[in-house]
């Protein structure tokens, strides 16, 4: 059975037209998957191109990094050994401020015994110059007490009024003053000799006495001494040559 040539004709057409439609659109859907290769195989070049300079920056970070690292770890070890040598003068230090602590409180100690006994020999001693003594005593005081004031300082104040002490022994002195014997005002005459003894005589030089060491008053001395003590007094002022003299020197204090 044959079919109708107009319908094979068509039908053959109609298969031709999607053939090749078919082949057009296989044309441009392998243009376009060609063109999106190329554009991914770009992207990819580029993130490739970045990423090569990335780990180049990297890479030199890393190095930089590492070069560091060998120079901190020098510099830690050069640290830790100046640390240690601070850290033992540190302690060195704190030693020897605890011993010079121990040592300020030993000097002080015994600037005060020393300070003691002057006191004890000043109380003791022949009633000379009381006003400057006492003002001398009492600055030695005021300084011993006072915490800001280094040994040194104090040890040289003290050595200082010790000297001046000391050479009192050496001086034969003459003063005018105003006692009291036995209850009554005297304006006397006083002569001192060292820190041996003292003696009084009246204006008029009929009354002479010493000092007494251990009733601390000044006492009368019998007549037949105004000579000898007016004589040493002479001599004492200069107005009469030195020679040797016998005078009484009381009782020893104890």
């Amino acid at each position: 059975m044959f079919r109708n040539p107009i319908v094979v004709v068509l039908m053959l057409m109609l298969a031709a037209s999607a053939y090749a439609q078919t082949e057009e659109a296989g044309a441009e859907n392998l243009e376009a998957t060609v063109d999106q290769t190329v554009e991914i195989a770009k992207e990819t070049q580029e993130k490739l191109d970045d990423w090569s300079g990335e780990q180049e920056a990297l890479e030199t970070r890393y190095r930089t990094a590492q070069a560091n690292i060998v120079y901190l770890k020098e510099r830690l070890a050069r640290q830790t050994e100046i640390g240690g040598a601070l850290d033992g003068k540190v302690a060195e230090l704190e030693r020897r401020l605890e011993e010079s602590g121990r040592l300020q409180a030993v000097i002080q100690d015994t600037l005060n015994v020393a300070l003691g006994r002057l006191e004890k020999v000043y109380e003791r001693d022949l009633p000379f110059l009381p006003e400057e003594r006492a003002a001398r005593m009492d600055g030695l005081r005021r300084i011993m007490a006072q915490p800001d004031v280094n040994s040194a300082e104090k040890l040289r104040r003290l050595l200082e009024a010790m000297l001046v002490e000391v050479q009192y022994g050496e001086t034969v002195e003459m003063e005018t003053s105003v006692i009291q014997v036995e209850g009554t005002e005297i304006h006397a005459d006083i002569l001192r000799i060292g820190r041996l003894t003292m003696y009084w005589r009246s204006p008029d030089g009929n009354q002479v006495g010493t000092w007494d060491p251990i009733s601390r008053t000044w006492i009368r001395l019998p007549g037949n001494y105004k000579r000898v003590i007016g004589n040493s007094m002479e001599m004492a002022s200069r107005m009469r040559p030195v020679e040797l003299v016998s005078l009484p020197l009381g009782r020893i204090n104890p």
